[in-house]
């Protein structure tokens, strides 16, 4: 039998789940059943909505016997990224909403303080979960409260920066703390770097395998050949679950591990043996990406994040225009292979980013430095002073993290740095941790930093091809999630002058200065302006930093009304820089902004999204008609 969830169909035993009394009340019996419909419910609802398939298959073993073992929200379970918290998310009363997880008005992709009490900490970005825990594990000390706090990183997130500053810092702050180490190898690819090799050591390293053997022979001696038996048992049970480590106990962590992850019994029994140590512990489990879902495990970078799919082969809809990504890999590939003075380094996204088209083609030259976004920046700079071309290919909610990087490396050396900034604008079902809603604000008060956005494929190629060939200081470019308007790129990309941008459209009533690809919204602005008889220009800006201004000033000038057009927050963005040079030059003419309001932007579909907010053609006209 199964409960009925909208048009969404519950297995049995999930859907009398209605919260962490249910998982504790359930006969140990059917735990592994509840496991089977865990990843069942998850295979079907994802692929009708999408998400983060691969990392909650992952983890189903481990969280459930959290839930067994913890009191949530008591005792506080904080995920880093959090995208693997669907399972926590079934297991605290939302399984029967769980099929509208990233759809609008539905369930968050990712942990959300506001979404449930059982979600004590929100997060979408690497290495915040130790910091967040250790505070919430301090905070416990001081009000004398006995509560435990879990938290449970990825092996990725321990090439992150805070992660080791957290680590650094659990000794002297508390006696009560459990890291559990998820390591699948992946973080949404595969993992890189010395962190990598150390935690695969652990697994591997032939001094264990020899005590091992030593232990066994010692005891088949003293007890017999059944006694050995006994031993070899328990060791496959276990997995060594008491294995010396260094490099954790040196940081004052008790070291657990490894074990497997996806053994139910023993989570349970090495839980309920951690939360009775008066010290900090470290717990490192061995699980697979994927587990249960055969396309997930064959191929795990496509199975982290990904749109709908068919659920019998996990194939997707195949795309009828390049996207962005896909042209960036190939533009800068291309360059390189003429180029011998071109790196390209990316901080773990060469899927995401595309650059993994530069490392088949051109592995000597591809640097991935793992979940580091200020390592990478550094690392950037140091190939500039010698005379390389690097390209820094970075989400631009990620870019935030190396602020300071761009500020006082970067741009205070004016070193060449070419930074392209993935998913600039809107970044729709993932939503506010990811959305890149604030570049413009956090570059535009950089000295001697150029910024661009294409308002099309073809100009996106112009634009890389001018940074390739700039060397006089750091430029940055900022470019849509997904595919754009099927502009097709010249043969030979032509170099852009810098700061100069475009007059698409003369006009001497209304001024549609549209950023970007926000390009098609303003086209569509200008003919519904025009039918009711006003003479509208059209203006591509091409360049963030530095403004045209001269061109700007001319239009704005001569026209009744000046309107922008961006897919970024409107305070600190474009049409601010706008406002401050029309100020600047003692020019009155009234001036609208289409763009996002002061506040972060939830989840949802790109349209629906931008109709609630009035990125839309109907509200700039309707804002430009009051000055008419």
């Amino acid at each position: 039998m199964t409960t009925k969830s909208g048009s969404f169909e519950l297995p049995k035993i999930l859907s009398q789940i209605k919260g962490p009394e249910d998982v504790k009340a359930l006969p140990a019996e059917q735990l592994d059943n509840l496991c089977e419909e865990i990843r069942h419910t998850l295979i079907h609802s994802l692929s009708r909505t999408g998400g983060h398939l691969g990392p909650n298959l992952g983890v189903v073993e481990l969280t459930l016997a959290m839930h067994r073992v913890f009191d949530s929200p008591e005792d506080k379970f904080l995920f880093d990224v959090s995208h693997q918290g669907y399972v926590h998310k079934m297991l605290t009363g939302r399984a029967d909403t769980i099929h509208t997880i990233r759809t609008p008005g539905g369930l968050n992709g990712f942990l959300l303080r506001t979404e449930s009490e059982h979600d004590c900490y929100g997060a979408g970005h690497a290495g915040t979960c130790l910091s967040a825990a250790l505070g919430m594990a301090s905070a416990r000390d001081l009000k004398g409260d006995s509560n435990h706090v879990v938290a449970v990183a990825g092996d990725a997130a321990f090439t992150c920066g805070p992660t080791l500053e957290a680590m650094n810092n659990i000794e002297e702050t508390t006696k009560k703390f459990i890291v559990v180490l998820n390591d699948n190898e992946w973080s949404i690819d595969r993992n890189v770097g010395a962190m990598a090799k150390y935690f695969n050591a652990l697994q591997t390293h032939p001094t264990f395998s020899s005590v091992r053997n030593k232990a066994a022979e010692f005891v088949g001696k003293v007890g017999g050949e059944t006694a050995r038996k006994f031993v070899h048992k328990v060791e496959r049970n276990t997995k060594n679950l008491i294995l010396p480590n260094v490099l954790f106990e040196k940081f004052g962590l008790r070291y657990y591990g490894p074990i497997d992850g996806h053994d139910l019994p023993l989570l349970i029994r090495t839980f309920e043996h951690l939360k009775q140590q008066e010290e900090p512990v470290i717990l490192h489990i061995i699980t697979e990406k994927g587990r249960g879902y055969q396309p997930a495990l064959a191929n795990p970078g496509k199975f982290h994040g990904l749109g709908t799919y068919k659920v019998e082969d996990g194939s997707t809809a195949a795309a009828d225009k390049p996207t962005y990504s896909e042209l960036f890999g190939r533009a800068v590939t291309d360059f390189a292979k003429e180029d011998k003075s071109i790196t390209a380094i990316t901080a773990a996204m060469p899927g995401g980013t595309k650059l993994e088209i530069f490392k088949k083609e051109l592995p000597e030259r591809y640097f991935d430095v793992g979940i580091a976004e200020e390592h990478a920046a550094l690392f950037a700079c140091g190939h500039a002073t010698q005379g390389l071309r690097p390209f820094l290919a970075i989400y631009s909610t990620f870019m935030q993290r190396a602020i300071d990087m761009i500020i006082h490396d970067i741009a205070l050396q004016n070193l060449p740095v070419r930074m392209c900034m993935d998913r600039g604008g809107l970044s729709g079902d993932d939503g506010p941790t990811h959305h890149g809603l604030f570049d413009i604000a956090y570059l535009s008060a950089i000295p001697g930093l150029i910024h661009m956005q294409p308002k099309d494929e073809e100009e996106f190629i112009d634009m890389l091809w001018t940074m390739a060939n700039y060397d006089d200081g750091p430029t940055a470019i900022r470019y849509p999630r997904g595919a754009g308007i099927g502009a097709k790129p010249k043969d030979k990309p032509v170099l852009l002058e810098i700061g100069k941008g475009e007059v698409l459209q003369d006009g001497s009533d209304i001024a549609v200065i549209a950023l970007g690809h926000m390009y098609e919204t303003a086209l569509e602005t200008v003919k519904e302006l025009e039918a009711q008889g006003h003479s509208v220009a059209l203006i591509n800006p091409r360049f963030i930093k530095p403004l045209d201004a001269e061109l700007i000033t001319r239009y704005a000038e001569k026209c009744n009304v000046v309107l922008t057009m961006e897919d970024h927050v409107l305070q600190n963005g474009f049409g601010a820089s706008v406002i401050e040079l029309l100020n600047d030059r003692n020019i009155d003419t009234p001036l609208e902004r289409i763009g996002w309001p002061d506040e972060f932007i939830d989840h949802g579909k790109v349209e629906e999204l931008r109709e609630k907010h009035g990125l839309t053609a109907a509200h700039a006209v309707s804002q430009v008609n009051k000055h008419l």
